[in-house]
């Protein structure tokens, strides 16, 4: 009979359905899951204090006994409970608050009066008596044994775990305790390999789990810390090297330029001159699609550094050698674009078959969920005849009646809109492997690019095109009606010299609450902070809806008789068609939209843009939306309307943007005001995510180790056999819905 695994024993089977239930709501099910919830903070309570010698402002501890306790609920329906402790001489208040007096009875149970205890927080006055709000408490058991350790506890680091209601701490830590203190070393599996272990110096698993849990000082946590945040970039790094190897020793057709073809053609006609990154770019690019091994790239740049020609010369490289190209993009505006924007710049070499079409000229088609069935069914058969070798298009593309007749190249545009899934669904339509370029409009700090795309080889444009104009960008305070109504002339100005205006908004209609707000912006591939980083007042307040917004402007004096269109997702595709060539046209000058146009929509004549409610997207999307601007003659100027109040994140947010169009600069101070989560998606989503401890914002240094330690072991065996307790840890920890989070930024 195989003994069970100490770490794999369900909570509710080692303490009971009462206990594991409320863990079960931290996504606790079993004792290696338990183990794995460390302390989010270590309390420091220091030297034993004399209720006398308090004073305010100190973080303290006091041994006392409870003299009384009562719960009442406030004049807001909230709850208090107040408690008096004594040392014998003198007293001090302890005060707790809830959302309600009945969430605070298992505390009023806890403080029965006669009970002793430990007490630790800092001291703050309340009508001139001295208190503790919110403090930790560790109540005795009642024998001496129990109190003699408690005290030569109360030197010790405390940690402080995330808890529920009901279920605090200090029985999060007990709990803990029970399952850790019986364990030995072979109980516990390392994922990190003794050499490297040995190496470093590091502490076995076990011996980091104690450190965590049950530190003597803090250079005890702090060790047991690093070694947790080394092993979870190791077993990160370790499976996007596996993704990567495994896909080198695929086969892929090579696809080498040829002379005198598409490209050369193409070339010979730009009307600009590429710009020395994309030069360098496109020879890295062309001399991994002449391999016979799959090119994994990703490349990303600036707000037009010109992604867009680089990704058409490798297609027609691709072409040129007999292959096609396949473009996927998130939504269909942005598809559309695409699409128009490729033929825009072939010209007839786009026009394969067609009259006026050039020599050897293929085909862009654009296959999208709301084609007529006409045009779809013709796409179709121009993909899979190998009619057009270059195929532009959404999710549909991933269809199984979509057929190629030679895929050679899958390019994703915003990678972050799809999932593992849906990527290996478009390249699995090719014979063999074909060649993959990953483009990102969002700059990427390498520190993300090295913990999300370390599958890729990563290639940067820093360089902006000639001829592209600067953009200003001023924060207007939205309860300020002379500058609100200064903005709108400031449009007006725009268009009557022959500009575009784009206004955006959060949401689409005015009946939409907060969160058909955030489906909507989802329909356009937004990232609306819908209650991140928001406070309760603001987020309580109605956002700007593109309806109502239209209408409001259609009414302005200062805009009369001015066309204004609207453009969102939930739109028919021949309506957003139209709304769109409209703008372009200057038929509608004005066009209020969600952020459906954020990337990839090229209006040269848009030269300014405002945005409504700006404090409620992120930094990194106000900086793609502003990056529609500026693309003509003229420069553009972006004015964003916001009632967030100066010292706030989302203040801060926007006074960064006024202040830098560098999009890398941005892209790093967007990571250190916003949540982790925000930037690495399904892999910091819930408490069950793979990553507890790394921080791609701080610990570039471990991510960089790691990345060679995985890279050197996949050298050595792929499948990592000499290593199954590091196989076994990808296994458990990247799986699922968590692994999505490795082809997501």
């Amino acid at each position: 009979m195989i003994a069970a695994d100490p770490l794999d024993v369900p909570l509710a089977k080692k303490f009971g359905a009462r206990t594991a239930k409320p863990l079960a709501k931290l996504g606790l099910t079993t004792t290696g899951d338990l183990l794995r919830h460390y302390p989010r903070r270590y309390a420091e309570p220091g030297t034993l204090t004399d209720i006398a010698s308090l004073q305010v402002g100190e973080h303290v501890t006091v041994v006392a006994e409870v003299v009384r306790s009562s719960a009442r609920p406030t004049s807001q329906g909230r709850g208090l409970l107040q408690a008096t402790i004594t040392d014998g001489t003198h007293r001090l208040e302890l005060t707790f608050f809830a959302s309600n007096v009945h969430k605070l009875e298992w505390r009023k149970g806890q403080l029965r009066p006669g009970r002793r205890g430990l007490f630790w927080g800092t001291v703050s006055v309340y009508r001139d008596t001295l208190q503790l709000t919110q403090p930790e408490c560790r109540l005795f058991g009642g024998d001496d044994d129990d109190e003699d350790e408690a005290l030569l506890e109360a030197e010790r680091p405390i940690p402080v775990y995330p808890a529920v209601a009901g279920f605090d701490s200090t029985k999060i830590g007990q709990a803990v305790r029970t399952v850790l203190d019986p364990l030995r070393e072979e109980d516990v599996p390392d994922p990190v390999p003794d050499h490297l272990r040995e190496r470093d110096g590091l502490p076995t698993l076990l011996e980091a789990l104690r450190l965590v849990h049950v530190p003597h000082d803090e250079a005890q946590w702090r060790r047991g810390r690093a070694r947790l945040r080394y092993e979870e970039a190791l077993v990160l790094q370790a499976e996007l090297a596996r993704r990567r190897a495994r896909v080198a020793l695929t086969e892929a057709v090579a696809r080498p330029p040829r002379a005198g073809g598409l490209l050369d053609a193409f070339d010979a006609r730009l009307p600009f001159t590429l710009t020395a990154g994309q030069r360098a770019v496109g020879e890295e690019i062309a001399a991994e699609l002449a391999a016979a091994r799959p090119m994994q790239r990703l490349l990303q740049g600036e707000v037009g550094s010109g992604k867009t020609v680089v990704a058409l010369r490798a297609m027609l490289q691709v072409v040129d050698a007999g292959g096609q190209a396949a473009l996927l993009a998130p939504t269909e505006v942005l598809a559309t674009q695409h699409a128009r924007t490729l033929r825009g710049l072939l010209g007839d070499l786009a026009e394969g078959g067609f009259l006026g079409g050039a020599n050897d000229a293929t085909r862009v088609v654009l296959l999208t969920g709301s084609l007529p069935t006409a045009a779809r069914r013709e796409a179709m058969l121009d993909a899979a005849s190998g009619a057009a070798g270059i195929v532009v298009g959404t999710h549909a593309l991933l269809s199984e009646h979509v057929q190629f007749a030679d895929l050679g190249l899958v390019v994703v545009d915003e990678q972050h809109r799809f999932g593992v899934e849906q990527r290996d669904a478009l390249r699995a339509k090719a014979a063999r492997t074909p060649h993959t370029l990953v483009m990102t409009a969002t700059p990427i700090p390498r520190t993300v690019a090295m913990t999300v795309f370390g599958d890729l080889e990563t290639s940067v444009l820093d360089q902006l095109p000639a001829g592209r104009q600067g953009i200003t960008t001023h924060v207007v305070p939205a309860d300020n009606p002379r500058w609100t109504d200064r903005t709108w002339q400031r449009v007006r100005e725009e268009v009557d010299g022959g500009g575009r205006a784009y206004v955006v908004c959060p949401r689409i209609d005015g009946d939409d609450d907060a969160g058909e707000a955030a489906r909507a912006a989802d329909e356009d591939g937004a990232d609306l902070l819908v209650d991140a980083d928001v406070p309760a007042e603001d987020a309580r307040r109605p956002l700007r809806a593109v309806v109502d917004v239209a209408r409001e402007l259609r009414e302005r004096p200062d805009l009369a008789h001015l066309g204004i269109g609207v453009l969102h997702g939930r739109m028919p595709a021949d309506d957003k068609e139209r709304a769109f060539a409209d703008f372009a046209s200057g038929a509608a000058p004005v066009l209020v939209s969600t952020t459906v146009i954020e990337v990839g929509v090229d209006v040269p004549d848009a030269t300014v843009m405002v945005v409504l409610d700006a404090d409620r997207f992120g930094l990194s999307q106000l900086h793609q939306l502003r990056g529609r601007l500026g693309r003509g003659t003229r420069p553009g100027l972006c004015l964003l309307v916001s009632a967030a109040e100066p010292g706030t994140d989302a203040h801060t947010r926007l006074e960064t943007l006024a202040s830098t169009t560098d999009g890398f600069e941005l892209a790093a101070l967007d990571l250190e005001l916003r949540h982790e989560g925000d930037v690495l998606g399904a892999a910091q989503h819930g408490s069950s995510s793979s990553l507890r401890l790394l921080r791609v914002t701080r610990d570039a240094t471990v991510i960089e180790r790691a990345r060679t330690d995985a890279r050197a072991l996949v050298e050595q065996d792929v499948d990592l056999a000499p290593w199954p307790s590091l196989r076994e840890a990808i296994e458990e920890s990247l799986t699922g819905e968590r692994e999505e989070f490795l082809d997501r930024a």
